[in-house]
């Protein structure tokens, strides 16, 4: 998957559950990210994250980084 697709969708559940709060919005992002991606998505993602997350929403980068630790 392209750097641009996986970031507009990350970015799409982060949209999703911005409304409920930060701590609420990371947590639901991550639950969304570990139930529904595939671990070769959620690595790359890691990846992308690793080298900068260029134009990936606060909250869907703080998910991300949750899911790396753990």
């Amino acid at each position: 998957m392209t750097p641009e697709k996986m970031v507009h969708m990350a970015n799409q559940i982060a949209q999703f559950f911005a409304p409920y709060g930060r701590e609420q919005a990371v947590a639901g992002i991550e639950d969304h990210l570990r139930k529904f991606w595939e671990p070769r998505m959620r690595a790359q993602i890691t990846t992308y994250i690793a080298s900068g997350g260029e134009g990936l929403h606060e909250f869907a980068a703080e998910a991300v980084g949750r899911l790396a630790n753990k």
